[in-house]
């Protein structure tokens, strides 16, 4: 048997507490790098708003951090079903407008601020950009949406075509809602499925990953392409023959390291950009050594001389990769 894999190593892990009128929730802050201030990345974790915890996802989250070059804040939210909808989010809502105001002690630049998560947590990535929005919240700058669960109808073609044998099912998938939601009102409420948003003008840019052996990938896809129609940039990336929670499981598949390192490099084009406009271009570098052109691209929706000549994509980015060893 192989020996566990070491964590990944960071400059410093703090422990701190966010109150809410609930109770307060615990937060864990990964610092990549002693410089700060640096960007801040909340990050909400998957396991279909039951399962996990900081410490269920303490691997990806160092690695995050040290891809994006971000401090990243682990939201350890409650959990479904004792906690439904909206209670989870308020709790990402709550750390997110905390960490912004307790910013200078914690080391954290405020203007630069992203969300990220992954499954139920890119559900709550999502649902975060559109309550910031509608609050007046922080500003997020970039949405990083790693296989989300954004649609609760559970009747896209991926649910048929990978029902069974893909570990996450379609039977798995419509209880995780079940426990989620409140009643049968929210599966049309975008703060509870965003795919029900009617208008994703004016939010963050986003970074979405897809599997192609996944039942959220259809959902996935079709809100990158209501993002781009809203004025949105985006960059989604389709992973052949992967499973969904790939990036969670660096001892099943390289690629896990190598999807990680493809949006860590989207969030810290994005957090680290300077003077660009937010719905007309993505400045992260894609350059042709640059991980995001490694491997085989089947297919581009914008020109890749367009990409490279001008060091920019203007939000019509999708690709469909395949690493090969």
């Amino acid at each position: 048997m192989a020996a566990p894999l070491a964590p990944a190593r960071v400059d410093e892990v703090k422990n701190i507490r966010i109150a809410r009128p609930a109770g307060a929730i615990n937060v864990r802050l990964y610092y990549p790098i002693s410089v700060r201030p640096s960007p801040l990345t909340v990050f909400m974790h998957g396991g279909g708003w039951v399962l996990c915890d900081l410490d269920s996802h303490d691997h990806l989250c160092r690695s995050l951090a040290l891809a994006s070059n971000s401090v990243v804040a682990s939201v350890d939210y409650r959990l479904a079903p004792e906690t439904k909808f909206p209670g989870p989010l308020e709790d990402c809502y709550a750390a997110l407008t905390q960490l912004v105001a307790r910013s200078a002690a914690l080391g954290i630049d405020a203007s630069r601020v992203a969300v990220r998560g992954d499954s139920s947590g890119g559900n709550l990535a999502a649902a975060l950009a559109l309550l910031s929005r509608t609050r007046k919240g922080p500003e997020i700058r970039v949405q990083a949406l790693m296989s989300p669960a954004l649609d609760a109808s559970c009747s896209t073609a991926s649910y048929a075509e990978f029902a069974r044998g893909y570990r996450v099912s379609a039977q798995i998938m419509q209880w995780f809602w079940e426990c989620y939601l409140s009643n049968p009102a929210d599966t049309q409420n975008p703060l509870a499925a965003p795919s029900r948003a009617l208008t994703l003008a004016g939010l963050a840019s986003a970074s979405i990953i897809t599997c192609e052996c996944a039942v959220l990938r259809d959902a996935a896809e079709a809100y990158a392409d209501a993002l781009r129609v809203a004025g949105v940039s985006v960059i989604s990336r389709r992973y052949l023959g992967m499973i969904h929670g790939f990036m969670t499981l660096p001892y099943g598949t390289e690629v896990a390291d190598r999807a990680i390192a493809d949006i860590g490099g989207d969030l810290a084009g994005a957090l680290y950009r300077v003077g660009c406009v937010r719905a007309g271009c993505w400045a992260a570098s894609l350059r042709p050594e640059g991980t995001l052109w490694q491997g085989r691209v089947s297919s581009l929706s914008c020109a890749y001389a367009a990409a490279m000549g001008h060091q920019r994509c203007v939000g019509r980015l999708s690709l469909v990769v395949q690493y090969l060893p």
